[in-house]
């Protein structure tokens, strides 16, 4: 009988080989209780968090939580249906009015992870015989979605817009083409080229999907996102977000003004044949994102922050993945796992939690600390943040 997990057996090497080493492992940490957006507990140690994607720290805001438990006790605790069928409370649609609101469009759809979302969506209107033209280094969720839809899949080199240019003049000019990016990828924190993007996209008759997740309530003047702040939103098909980022539950959507949207809610796979959301959930989500559309001072103190700490890294001589702060994310690249592994544990026993990520999730064989900041954070956390930085840093032998 072949062994199934076989296939894993260089993974599992490597993880033990790591952990040999006496390393804590990065990938099995308990917050064993949260006091805030920006600070838990962690292994008995209060900890900075600097790791969590909660951008504008909406997770303990008092009218979110206030929505939750309300529906919590009028709805209970889950809808034990999908959205078809029983899955529809009437916190589903106030959700999806929120986010009308908020993306100025006519159409949404709420799916229970943003995962779900761009697998859903892409799926169903890219599939067999059409093209989803995508940078290489996209989401998991992207590629996925282009599997199960069975579309042919065209990548090319991250954010080169003359890269898209070119495989897209390469396509048959009558073939369905959906080009998939995204505003802010996750990993370095690095900002799409999305105005010249999609100008060639439109240029070469494809439509457009923009995935917002890391950019939606930060970046945009009314955080819609990163095409929002470059003046070409309108010109976008269809908009992906998803709930566990800035909104701060959990969570995905999709926003769009196509006239034919809502025949999606009957051929969409992940859609039609997944719960849907716990009532207490959708009631997070809509308070969350009408608040979010008067977060103009919590976006700008967002922005210094993430700044401060960009420049604060670069000058104590850490390695950043971009020349300057393009998100609230933001990468440090380590030599190899074994000493990012290292310096990951040195930063937790300093107190400050950030992500290890390493590959193949990562671009170029990286593997990289992940910062993503939160507009909770106080000046003074920053400061200690880049404190932590430069000791554990001296310490392991990354700085000087």
């Amino acid at each position: 009988m072949t062994d199934l997990f076989s296939k894993f057996d260089p993974l599992i090497q490597q993880r033990e080989t790591l952990l040999a080493t006496g390393v804590t492992d990065p990938y099995n940490l308990v917050m064993e209780k949260v006091i805030s957006p920006t600070v838990a507990i962690c292994n008995g140690r209060e900890t900075i968090l600097l790791g969590t994607y909660n951008y504008m720290g909406m997770t303990f805001d008092e009218d979110v939580i206030a929505a939750g438990k309300d529906a919590l006790d009028k709805f209970g605790s889950g809808t034990t249906g999908s959205r078809v069928l029983n899955g529809t409370y009437q916190g589903h649609k106030e959700c999806e009015e929120a986010l009308k609101e908020f993306y100025a469009m006519d159409h949404a759809m709420v799916f229970s992870t943003g995962y779900q979302a761009n697998l859903g969506i892409i799926s169903t209107i890219a599939g067999k015989g059409d093209y989803v033209i995508l940078d290489i280094d996209s989401h998991a969720s992207i590629y996925d979605g282009c599997a199960m839809g069975n579309a042919e899949i065209v990548a090319f080199r991250h954010n080169d817009v003359e890269a898209l240019e070119k495989r897209l003049k390469r396509l048959p000019p009558e073939a369905g083409k959906l080009v998939v990016l995204e505003g802010v990828y996750s990993m370095l924190g690095d900002v799409a080229p999305l105005k010249e993007m999609i100008r060639v996209s439109k240029e070469n008759g494809a439509m457009v999907l923009v995935d917002e997740a890391h950019s939606m309530g930060f970046i945009g003047e009314h955080g819609r996102g990163v095409a929002e702040a470059q003046g070409v939103l309108d010109d976008v098909d269809f908009v992906i977000g998803t709930f566990s980022k800035s909104v701060g539950t959990v969570g995905g959507f999709c926003v769009s003004n196509h006239p034919k949207f809502e025949i999606l809610r009957l051929v969409c796979r992940p859609y039609v044949f997944t719960a849907s959301l716990p009532p207490s959930v959708v009631a997070t989500a809509a308070t969350s994102i009408r608040k979010l559309m008067h977060g103009s001072n919590k976006r700008a103190h967002l922005w210094e922050n993430s700044k401060l700490l960009h420049k604060g890294l670069r000058d104590l001589g850490f390695t950043l993945g971009t020349a300057e702060a393009q998100s609230a994310i933001i990468a440090v690249i380590m030599p190899d796992l074994e000493q990012g592994a290292m310096m990951w544990e040195a930063l937790l026993e300093e107190g400050l939690y950030v992500n290890l990520a390493r590959p193949p999730a990562t671009p170029a064989n990286m593997t990289l600390l992940r910062c993503s900041l939160c507009a909770e954070h106080s000046r003074a956390q920053v400061d200690e943040i880049l404190g932590r930085f430069e000791r554990a840093g001296k310490r392991i032998g990354i700085i000087g």
